[in-house]
């Protein structure tokens, strides 16, 4: 099934493809370390580090959703190493889910940036639900072990802002001498039922202090976007930023993978975009795509995310796909 060209709230549509090949299945729920992942494996976040490429995935075990760690030489084995995260104490903003880890090296120390929430659903499932906080960790390596830092607010949801219900963690890309974090951005508005997702730009000289966050997302509410994972093209210095979009039929869920393009990291505008994975060319899920993150791979980038399979859109059984684009990338 393609992703919409028009949707019932008029949300807008991307009309471009670039269009990934899908390889298909990579890595399986359900056989992670003391069931980590029994329930469900999803919101991928996959870098590398000496030849080696880790991803961290969400684990819907026993106790919650958690960040769960795998690790490859070859982007389609992986081995499982369990949770790399622990649920918060009562009370604690990541008491019911430390989840979506994502981490950033900042050439001796590495840092994760991941989502905390004090609120999931019903105790069969326990989907993390709003507010979505970014929370700090430190590690002593790619692969951690990990140390929560509690005193450590990047920065948080605002009321009448953009980012009034969720600020959830984004890719980290070095810009002159600040950082740059890509966060998912959540806020309603008076005229649909509708929550609004982007994705927001902060900032900081410090990855251990605090971040601004820009008065102004990087695009329209109304796209209805949620995180980000970047990718540099030299050929024709452009940035290319990977996102999920939601879609709304008879009701909302992850339809597609969306990117966008721009020769400036402060810049987007948002009819420079285009689908790049659908029900149209996955080969596994038809109608339901989740978040994705992308590595290069020699001459290839790869992108990961996950899925339900078949017709699902459910939150829960998701399994991870890889799909590809060869290199050099050109805006379509």
């Amino acid at each position: 099934m393609h992703a919409h060209s028009h949707y019932p709230d008029g949300r807008p549509a991307a009309l471009k493809r670039m269009t990934a090949t899908d390889q298909g299945v990579v890595l399986r729920h359900g056989d992670g370390p003391g069931g980590c992942d029994q329930d469900g494996a999803r919101d991928v976040w996959v870098y590398v580090a000496d030849g080696v490429y880790y991803m961290h995935y969400d684990g819907a075990g026993p106790h919650g959703w958690l960040a769960c760690l795998a690790r490859s030489t070859d982007l389609a084995t992986w081995e499982k190493l369990g949770p790399v995260l622990t649920l918060g104490a009562p009370g604690d903003p990541d008491a019911k889910s430390a989840s979506y880890g994502v981490t950033y090296c900042d050439g001796g120390d590495w840092h994760m940036f991941y989502l905390g929430t004090p609120n999931v659903s019903d105790p069969i499932n326990r989907i993390p639900a709003f507010p979505y906080l970014t929370l700090k960790a430190r590690g002593a390596g790619p692969a951690g072990p990990w140390t929560k830092q509690p005193g450590v607010v990047p920065f948080t949801i605002k009321p009448e802002t953009y980012y009034s219900i969720t600020t959830s963690p984004g890719m980290v890309i070095q810009s002159g001498d600040e950082y740059l974090q890509f966060f998912s951005a959540t806020t309603t508005k008076t005229d649909s039922p509708y929550v609004q997702r982007t994705l927001g730009i902060a900032r900081t000289t410090d990855l251990d202090g605090a971040w601004r966050i820009d008065p102004s997302p990087i695009a329209p509410i109304e796209e209805q976007i949620e995180n980000a994972s970047l990718y540099y093209e030299p050929a024709n210095a452009t940035w290319f930023l990977f996102t999920n979009h939601i879609g709304l039929d008879d009701n909302e869920y992850t339809d597609a993978i969306w990117v966008y393009w721009s020769q400036d990291l402060n810049c987007w505008h948002p009819a420079d975009k285009a689908v790049v994975l659908d029900g149209a060319n996955c080969s596994w899920s038809r109608r339901c795509i989740g978040l994705p993150s992308v590595v290069q791979a020699d001459k290839r980038l790869a992108i990961f995310y996950d899925a339900p399979s078949g017709d699902s859109t459910s939150h829960m059984r998701r399994d991870v796909g890889l799909a590809w684009l060869d290199l050099p990338l050109t805006p379509p």
